[in-house]
This record gives structure tokens, C-alpha cells and sequence, in this order.
């Protein structure tokens, strides 16, 4: 039983390591992952002219949102374009074939809890902000009108413990939501509708603390929804 137990340790091993391994050689070979939508993008028709069509920027948050887009946003032109593990600096390089190429009416830019995490290495506030503010200064030079989404609550994340998260995402917030006025953009602010009280994500609407379950995306789609319809309106 013992060398069993042993060997499943080194197959689980064995597959961690190369699982890394693939990860390391995608980025690479693709340090932001282009090809990811690259061939979705080109099959993808020009927007009708009554068309509101939004593209969902971001990570593996917004990722995980697609299995339920067709039921929380039914009937709506809505395209997900989130890679997991992505920061801002990766969704920055992606933005113009990703977004501005598909020709939305909205993007809603959803990034920098990796950045924090140091996903691509380390990374101070000012550097997240930077992309955010030319994710959004790109989207507006092209026409596309801009919802800026507050980073979601976290307490710790369990691949990176001990960063204290809670803290930095708070005053980044506050610097999206500030960003977001001065600029025409609107802001949701889905971190106080998911906060518990030392800054992390409420439990029910998280498995991990980090990525909401349906629970969580349940009260990120209206106000999501609030939010695109205010900058399909606004002038």
C-alpha cells in the first residue's frame, strides 16, 4: 500500500511538473497569450449597427463567468475575453486584438489581483494603474465607452500565502473608482457587495476565496448590467 501511495505521489508529481512545464513554455512563446482568441476573433462578424455588443476583458474571474453568461445575460451580445492567470500588463498587450478589433460599444475591464499576486513578477500599485488607465485611454480613443470593475475581495491567496492582499486591492479600488470619474468611465464596485469583514471574499460566494461561485456571479451580473447600461448612455 505504501509503495502505491508512493507512486500516485510521483504520477501527481510527474504531472504538476509538466503542467508547469507547458505553463513556462507558453509564456514563452506567447508572454501574453494572443493565439488564445486569435482564431475566435477572425470568425467573429462585424457588429450589426443596433447591436450593443460589450467584450468582458480580464482573468480567470472573468473567465469562469462564461458558463453562466447565457443565463445570467440571456440573449445579449456579450463576448468574454478573460485568460486565467492574466495581469494587467499581459491584458494590455491583447487589448487591441482582443477588444478594440471586435469593435464594442463597452468593454468592461476587470484586472490586477494577479498583479498583486506577482503572477508575472513583482509589481507595485502604480504599474497596475498605469495599464488600467491606458486599457482605458485606448478603449476611449477608439470609441468604445469604458466600465472600470473594482478588483474582487480577497484575504489571502492560496498559491501565494502570506501577501496580505486585503489592504492593496482596497486602495487600488479606490484609485479605479477615482480614475473612473475623472475620466467619463463608470465604475461597478463589486468588491462591497462580496466583502466580509476583514476584507476577503464572503465565503458562500467562494470555494477558494479567490474565484466566485455561481453565488458570487449572481451578484456581479446586475451590476454589471446597471453598469453597461449606463455607459451605453452615457454621453
Amino acid at each position: 500500500m505504501r509503495a502505491l501511495y508512493f507512486g500516485l505521489g510521483l504520477i501527481a508529481l510527474a504531472t504538476s511538473s509538466a503542467a508547469a512545464q507547458a505553463s513556462d513554455e507558453q509564456l514563452r512563446a506567447d508572454w501574453a497569450n494572443l493565439a488564445r482568441y486569435r482564431d475566435a476573433n477572425a470568425k467573429l462578424p462585424p457588429p450589426r449597427n443596433d447591436e450593443n455588443r460589450v467584450v468582458f476583458m480580464g482573468n480567470s474571474i472573468t473567465e469562469n463567468w462564461q458558463q453562466y453568461f447565457a443565463t445570467m445575460f440571456p440573449g445579449k451580445p456579450y463576448i468574454n475575453r478573460g485568460i486565467s492567470g492574466q495581469t494587467t500588463p499581459q491584458m494590455l498587450v491583447r487589448f487591441r486584438p482582443d477588444v478594440i478589433a471586435l469593435e464594442p460599444k463597452v468593454v468592461v475591464i476587470l484586472g490586477g489581483t494577479n498583479d498583486i499576486a506577482g503572477n508575472t513578477g513583482p509589481s507595485t500599485l502604480e504599474m497596475t494603474e498605469d495599464n488600467l488607465a491606458s486599457m482605458a485611454e485606448l478603449a476611449s480613443a477608439n470609441g468604445i465607452k469604458v466600465v472600470m470593475s473594482s478588483v474582487l475581495p480577497l484575504y489571502d491567496y492560496p498559491w501565494k500565502p502570506g501577501l496580505e492582499p486585503a489592504p492593496k486591492i482596497i486602495a487600488l479600488n479606490k484609485w479605479i473608482e477615482s480614475y473612473a470619474a475623472q475620466h467619463d468611465a463608470i465604475y461597478v464596485d463589486y468588491h462591497s457587495a462580496m466583502a466580509d469583514a476583514r476584507g476577503g471574499m464572503r465565503s458562500e460566494l467562494s470555494a477558494d476565496g479567490v474565484h466566485p461561485n455561481e453565488a458570487g456571479y449572481r451578484i456581479m451580473a446586475p451590476l454589471a448590467e446597471r453598469a453597461i447600461e449606463q455607459a451605453l448612455h452615457a454621453h
